[in-house]
């Protein structure tokens, strides 16, 4: 499979075309950022670890029955998926107080709520991705009102799928934030990845992190920690 011309020519992740206008070539790199891209750093090897754990993961929610746009793993570093229409919102997951939410409202990190709290996501740059809710999406024109509840029914199924194989593996899914889009057939599915770029990830004996918060503060050891989940979750393949 070819890659032709580039359509999201990200940091960390890059898109490409194919002969075929309604696939593309999902390349991930080592390089990782933080800070809105102020902080800047090159992991060796990250760009494999990403995709292999993105390629996992969407086999595993395929299996469950959450439709997503992956198709298969190419190479080490490459995923064929369907081209979607991406919806500009992010729905953001969290089972386990951290990041933001810990800030935002005065929550201790580490906290278990009693119930997974969502949280959505306005996608815009200028704006630098706000909360908004149910109300702001429809207003919006984000997204119609079906599309909205079968879009939190999937992600609670994906985070139904994931959380228990991941205390499988002697790791805490913590959070995560995944997008939707359409198909060319108009089927609403999940076209993104749930990567230690995206996610958090805390080994459950010793509360290490695994994922990008290493590198957002200092941590060290991040193509460890990234290798680390890469491994116990393909231990369960």
């Amino acid at each position: 499979m070819d890659k032709r011309v580039i359509i999201h020519d990200g940091v960390s992740i890059k898109i490409y075309g194919t002969e075929n206008p309604e696939q593309v070539i999902i390349h991930f790199t080592d390089e990782i950022t933080a800070y809105n891209k102020i902080k800047k750093a090159v992991i060796t090897d990250k760009g494999i670890y990403c995709n292999g754990v993105s390629c996992m993961i969407s086999r595993l929610l395929q299996d469950g029955g959450v439709p997503t746009h992956f198709i298969r793993q190419i190479s080490p570093r490459d995923q064929l998926c369907w081209r979607a229409s991406v919806i500009p919102m992010e729905v953001i997951v969290r089972n386990v107080v951290a990041g933001s939410l810990a800030q935002r409202l005065g929550i201790p990190e580490g906290l278990i709520p009693k119930e997974p709290i969502y949280d959505l996501c306005y996608k815009s740059d200028d704006l630098c991705d706000p909360i908004i809710n149910d109300y702001h999406a429809l207003a919006l024109g984000l997204v119609n009102r079906t599309d909205l509840e079968t879009i939190y029914t999937m992600t609670k199924q994906v985070n139904a799928i994931l959380f228990p194989i991941f205390r499988k593996v002697g790791i805490t899914l913590v959070d995560f934030k995944i997008e939707f889009g359409h198909l060319a057939d108009g089927r609403l599915v999940m076209s993104d990845d749930i990567t230690p770029d995206t996610a958090r990830f805390w080994d459950i004996e010793t509360g290490n992190k695994l994922d990008k918060d290493r590198f957002r503060h200092d941590r060290g050891h991040v193509g460890e920690a990234y290798k680390t989940v890469y491994d116990r979750l393909k231990s369960v393949f």
